[in-house]
């Protein structure tokens, strides 16, 4: 994997898979430095964890606080649930903090490559290099990647992306890493506990208020206490009883709504996305794709039309829980596996 001994940061959050890409880069004759994120207020433990792994490793670890950097991540984060949109911080940070910031101060240190411990790959076709999706397809994070910039894809390494889980803790294990039993984070990371429902209320006190649960004809069920607490195909929480499943299928900002509705309700054919992102060349036509809608989605055929707004997107069959503010990635197969082309921000469903 390397030829010449380049010099790499590695982006350490002191878990199991930035941790492993570090000792697996050493190994490979890297020229390796650590660099950890203090992203809020509460992350002593995992800056620990990085500075226990990069003394093992023998390696310089840089401490970057990048406090600034995620108040703009809460107010995108604010932002987007005042619009009764579902946000997707992990692809808003990859694009401006982790591939942005974080690599421009790399960069800055005389690194000639960023390295992170995502499931994905980039790799070198026959006419230039992409991101694809992950070996292990159930781990991989491509999705999220999908809005970094094209221009940086040859300046990132993502080693993990060859690898399963099980076999990168095997890994750790062999490397003495010390993080075999070390459980993986759900948490968003610039939230403290994961209560992001009072992060959003102090920040954002306007968005707890009340306001009326309704079917699709507009029969109200009961009351809520803020449209940021839900979010599109949620099922549980609803705090309705209406003899069957019952899903939300509509969320409201103008009017403070929540609507639900039977399964059916969630299903579409077709999404607008807006504010499209290309890493590869920027397609002239409709084309043929498998989209993602959400980070653990399968993928489903579809016809992508791009045109002046962003594009639209019409699946071969009906897709359930399209949610605005998430991403709609768009992969296409070639001789190095299903790459990732393209995506954008999903604007709302159709049929």
């Amino acid at each position: 994997m390397a030829g010449e001994k380049k010099k790499v940061f590695v982006a350490m959050s002191g878990g199991v898979d930035s941790s492993t890409t570090a000792a697996l880069l050493l190994k490979e004759g890297y020229d390796c430095a650590g660099v950890f994120m203090i992203t809020c207020d509460y992350g002593q433990q995992a800056k620990a964890d990085a500075e226990r792994i990069a003394e093992k490793l023998n390696i310089r670890l840089h401490v970057l606080d990048l406090r600034g950097d995620f108040e703009k991540i809460l107010d995108y984060f604010c932002s987007e649930y005042k619009k009764a949109r579902t946000p997707n911080p992990c692809a808003f940070c990859n694009r401006y903090v982790k591939f942005g910031n974080l690599l421009n101060f790399a960069k800055g240190k005389g690194a000639d490559l960023l390295a992170t411990g995502h499931y994905a790959r980039i790799a070198k076709n026959d006419k230039d290099t992409g991101l694809y999706q992950a070996a292990d397809t159930t781990k991989d994070q491509s999705y999220a990647l999908a809005m970094i910039n094209r221009d940086i894809l040859e300046h990132i390494i993502l080693p993990m992306g060859e690898y399963s889980k099980k076999l990168t803790r095997v890994m750790a294990t062999k490397f003495g890493l010390g993080l075999e039993r070390k459980q993986e984070s759900q948490e968003i990371c610039f939230i403290p506990n994961d209560d992001y429902a009072a992060v959003l209320e102090q920040r954002c006190p306007q968005l707890a208020c009340r306001g009326n649960i309704v079917d699709s004809s507009g029969t109200i069920l009961g009351e809520h206490n803020g449209v940021h607490g839900f979010t599109i195909g949620q099922r549980r929480g609803l705090r309705v009883a209406m003899g069957r499943p019952y899903y939300v299928v509509k969320l409201e900002a103008e009017t403070n709504t929540v609507t639900l509705g039977p399964k059916e309700e969630l299903m579409h054919r077709k999404l607008s996305a807006m504010n499209l992102n290309w890493l590869a060349d920027e397609p002239v036509s409709a084309f043929r794709a498998k989209v993602k809608i959400r980070y653990n989605s399968p993928g489903v055929s579809a016809l992508v039309s791009p045109n002046a707004d962003g594009a639209v997107v019409e699946f071969d069959e009906p897709v359930s829980a399209i949610t605005p503010g998430q991403l709609a990635v768009f992969y296409i197969e070639d001789q190095c596996g299903s790459r990732v082309v393209g995506g954008g921000w999903i604007d709302k469903a159709g049929n």
